[in-house]
């Protein structure tokens, strides 16, 4: 499997997370993010090493190694960082010496001049917490003498405390192979995962070839050199290059993986894994919900359905936890969802720029039926009248994937200002392994009630309060606005199970609640998301500003379950007879009296 390097240094951390996504929907085994010195690596600014490890991490759920420098720096900030690494909850750390930079030339009194000397550290300071990658150099460290004491000093990372080793690049699999013979002569036993370089232009060879000390292989310079000024070719020929490279180290079955320096350009690492068959797209979900990497939250298997579209948003809210729900959704929960800050951190936006999101939400609203019109081209997939497609809503920063019945449905409800953010079938013991609904363990059988949640009018929140009285036994509601004010039939206030599973050999695990008490916490996120990121977008005084805060004062947000999952939904039918209700005309006092 692989473990693309991605280390993404521009300002734009609202694209990062997307692409993380990306590099984690092949089932990598980790990815590592590198440490820059220069970049104040151990801070809390979005784009410094220890941040982006902390997001891919905890929001994206992958494994990942950060790796970590020695050269330069005192003993007493790198032991800071590793205590941050720790709070944050990672686990993985890739011990370097690392290159001096031009504002950190000198050693620092006190420090670390080796790798060796850091992962003495690790293990003294921190005993079997962190998993520590080493450096290994097939041909030998530049600056060791020779091959014959590279090697010496590597087992000397492994007997100091180090798990595996990650070697630098190299070009021909035979090179590899005479490392791990000579890894495995002097007593080195601990898994060695090969460096895969992917040749993507002739520049970034040269660059690394000069910092790595490496020597081009004859064969491969022949190649490159006629085409050194077409981007294209040469990157097709590092892939093909790569691909050989790898079937050739995987067919002797001396790597437990490959490892590849992406250098932040994801497509041809993917393309190489696809040519592989080593590319998973969407492996198998264990629960119903992107999981979190963060050791805490191993053991949780219970959300509120809410966040079902906005999970990084959750896992943000509930950072502080110090426990989350395992086997059932307790009374004792929630604790304190994290309060809304003024302004969502970079990671929970959507990627898109302000000029993109005006062009799929409009550049100028002139009433609540454009809004309604921006939820049905969402959901269509079809253009807009400026001739673009909307791609994403504040509540959901994906294309909608839906089936065409339901997607009919759906776009029937919104055209009529029912304004849907959240919706699932109901689904009566499909198999596990159901490419769209399946979720968890081989053998099992998966569950769902149906369930819909909407912003509407007063005026449709009002008809549908009578209509779902005819309903009262059957499908459970809460109605809220901004303000707090809540109707609904929740006895008691407990949690319903909406979606469950049933797997041999094990007791039921309903992954998904829709949780009365949450559902007040999400209403404050869901209604915010109104101003913060499509209202901001406009002009305070503006027409369209106007519309948007007048949605967000006056609407309410809706949550609507069918408990009889057997059946056919019957939500459908609420709203159909919803809008029957209104669609009569009113009567007057006389007709009311005589009815």
């Amino acid at each position: 499997m692989a473990a693309p390097t991605p280390a993404w240094w521009t300002a734009a951390l609202a694209v990062r997370a997307p692409r993380l996504d990306e590099l984690g929907a092949g089932g990598p085994l980790f990815i590592d993010v590198t440490w820059h010195l220069a970049g104040d690596p151990g801070s809390d600014k979005e784009t410094s090493s220890m941040k982006i490890a902390s997001i891919a991490m905890n929001y994206c759920g992958l494994e990942t190694v950060l790796h970590m420098t020695c050269c330069c720096q005192s003993q007493e900030k790198i032991t800071r960082h590793l205590h941050k690494a720790k709070r944050l909850g990672l686990k993985n750390i890739l011990a370097l010496k690392g290159d001096p930079v031009a504002d950190h030339l000198k050693d620092k009194e006190g420090g670390f001049h080796h790798a060796v000397d850091l992962v003495k550290h690790i293990r003294s300071e921190f005993g079997d917490y962190f998993d520590i990658g080493v450096a290994g150099y097939p041909k030998g460290h530049p600056d060791a003498g020779s091959f014959e004491a590279d090697l010496k000093f590597l087992k000397e990372k492994v007997s100091a405390g180090a798990d595996f080793i990650i070697t630098q690049l190299f070009f021909e699999a035979d090179t590899f192979f005479h490392f791990v013979k000579a890894c495995s002569e002097i007593g080195i036993t601990c898994p060695i995962l090969p460096g895969i370089f992917l040749i993507q232009n002739y520049h970034s060879l040269q660059q690394l070839v000069k910092l790595s000390k490496l020597e081009v292989p004859q064969q491969i310079k022949d190649v490159i050199e006629p085409i050194k000024d077409n981007n294209a070719a040469i990157c097709n020929y590092g892939i093909h290059q790569a691909v050989s490279l790898c079937q050739e180290l995987l067919a002797s079955g001396l790597v437990p993986g490959l490892h590849f320096y992406t250098m932040n350009r994801k497509e041809a690492a993917i393309e190489v894994l696809k040519r592989l068959g080593m590319w998973t797209e969407n492996p198998r979900r264990f629960l119903p919900w992107a999981v979190s990497a963060h050791p805490r939250r191993r053991k949780e298997d219970v959300r509120p359905i809410f966040w079902a579209y906005r999970p990084k948003s959750y896992i943000y809210r509930t950072q502080e936890w110090d426990e989350f729900p395992n086997g059932r959704w307790a009374s004792s929960y929630p604790p304190a969802f994290g309060e809304l800050q003024d302004d969502f951190p970079t990671y929970l936006k959507s990627k898109s720029p302000k000029e993109e999101l005006l062009k799929m939400w409009g550049e100028e609203l002139t009433s609540e039926e454009s809004v309604f019109e921006v939820f049905t081209h969402y959901l269509s997939g079809e253009p807009n009248r400026s001739g673009c497609t909307v791609t994403c809503l504040p509540w959901n920063n994906k294309p909608l994937a839906v089936e065409t019945s339901l997607k009919e449905k759906l776009l029937r409800v919104n055209r009529r200002g029912v304004l849907t953010i959240n919706s699932q079938p109901n689904i009566n013991g499909q198999p596990s392994s159901h490419p769209v609904v399946g979720w968890g363990p081989s053998g099992g059988y998966v569950f769902q009630k149906a369930y819909l949640e909407f912003f509407t009018s007063r005026q449709t929140m009002e008809a549908l309060q009578q209509v779902l009285k005819k309903y009262e036994l059957r499908v459970n509601y809460h109605i809220v606005n901004v303000k707090g004010e809540t109707i609904t039939n929740a006895p008691e206030l407990q949690p319903n199970a909406v979606t469950w599973g049933i797997f041999p050999g094990r007791e039921v695990i309903q992954p998904t609640v829709v949780d009365p008490v949450s559902f007040m916490f999400w209403k404050d996120e869901a209604f915010a998301l109104w101003i913060k990121q499509w209202g901001k977008l406009y002009d305070k005084e503006s027409p369209s500003r106007e519309i948007i805060q007048y949605i967000h004062d006056n609407y309410f947000l809706v949550n609507l379950v069918d408990n009889d999952f057997p059946l056919d939904s019957c939500l459908w039918q609420v709203i159909e007879d919803t809008f029957e209700l209104l669609s009569r005309p009113p009567r007057n006092d006389r007709q009311t009296e005589a009815t």
